[in-house]
């Protein structure tokens, strides 16, 4: 289906963006820099910018050209100066425009895109996060056609539990992690995890179907969820969130330990606490708790005397967070959000914290 983008948020943003604001350029940036296949917009930011979310700080769109929101491959880009403040001017072709601002609706073609959406096209098209009683509700598999234990595409399933069943496109899901408020214990909501595609060839109960596509091993249980619209928006353009926010990383996917560059983080923030997509979080790897060497009275131990009187050797102090990177909000629900690692200067791990960057 043809995706549309909708970039009035966009043009709002950069119409409601102070120019007076303080920009911080790259001290390495370059004055110009001509647009290559493969970038990103958050790429170029950083060129430019010493924090890429400050985008809309100086760069407008150009009425002259046609689609002058976007940016494409081969398209020059000439840092100047207005008044004091830091301006980019597009070239497209040879010539040099003015820019102003305009709202309008277009086809997506081929521009750059604003993040790499291939790390998260996944996570949009497919519900991720659900509530308890969605999943317990949802129809299950019962028997694979052959009666075997495992299937995988091209076999046969049966499945029960449709209240009045029309659809026939449904995604296979199984309940993973529980996400869990890691301050307060709130159970936050249940991922799902994505395993397949099944069309149900004969309605009725149980329902007959065949499985098109599977990632993972389909066993009974299973559970069956209708297919979701596969037409969504791609308003991502990185700012600084309206409110602030703190929060912390409660999962990671892809069963990694240490989080890197474009990989996808589960937050235990969302809606309810203003957090929107777009927003910007900076993430702190948290500090360590270590042993107070000289309050425990450990720094004068020896291989004979591994305990000072009146000392206790169990006093600590938990370092300071370090700054470890930068993540987006690009999918939020009512009570958690994901958000991709866009930068990553040290290692980033699970219950590390967020806050709003400026």
């Amino acid at each position: 289906m043809t995706r549309r983008i909708y970039l009035s948020l966009l043009f709002l943003l950069f119409s409601s963006f102070s120019f007076a604001a303080d920009v911080e350029l790259n001290p390495d940036h370059p004055q110009q820099y001509t647009v290559v296949r493969g970038d990103t917009l958050w790429d170029i930011s950083g060129k430019f910018l010493k924090y890429p979310w400050h985008w809309p700080a100086i760069w407008q769109a150009n009425a002259q050209i046609e689609n002058p929101h976007l940016i494409y491959p081969g398209d020059l880009l000439t840092l100047v100066y207005r008044n004091g403040q830091p301006m980019l001017e597009l070239s497209r072709g040879s010539t040099a425009y003015k820019m102003s601002p305009k709202v309008r609706e277009i086809q997506l073609e081929k521009p750059i895109p604003t993040i790499p959406l291939e790390a998260i096209q996944a996570f949009l098209t497919r519900p991720q996060v659900l509530d308890e009683n969605v999943l317990k509700a949802a129809p299950y598999i019962i028997s694979s056609g052959d009666e075997r234990l495992i299937s995988g595409a091209g076999d046969k399933i049966y499945a029960r539990g449709f209240d009045e069943q029309t659809e026939r496109n449904y995604s296979i899901f199984k309940q993973g992690a529980v996400y869990v408020d890691s301050e307060t214990q709130e159970v936050l909501g249940y991922e799902a995890i994505y395993k397949g595609y099944a069309y149900m060839t004969e309605l009725g109960d149980p329902a007959t179907g065949e499985l098109r596509q599977t990632n993972k091993e389909i066993i009974i249980g299973d559970r069956l969820l209708p297919v979701a619209e596969d037409d969504y928006e791609m308003n991502f353009f990185p700012r600084s969130p309206e409110q602030a926010v703190e929060g912390n990383i409660i999962s990671v996917f892809d069963g990694v330990s240490q989080v890197g560059q474009y990989q996808i983080i589960v937050l235990d923030r969302g809606l309810r606490n203003g957090l929107k997509v777009g927003d910007v979080l900076s993430v702190y790897q948290k500090g360590n708790t270590v042993f107070d060497p000289v309050l425990s009275g450990r720094e004068d131990e020896t291989y004979f005397n591994t305990h000072n009187k009146g000392k206790d050797r169990n006093v600590t102090v938990t370092l300071p967070d370090e700054h470890a990177g930068v993540a987006m909000v690009f999918k939020n629900f009512e009570k958690v959000s994901y958000a991709i690692v866009l930068k990553a200067s040290r290692a980033i791990h699970v219950s590390d914290k967020v806050s709003s960057a400026d």
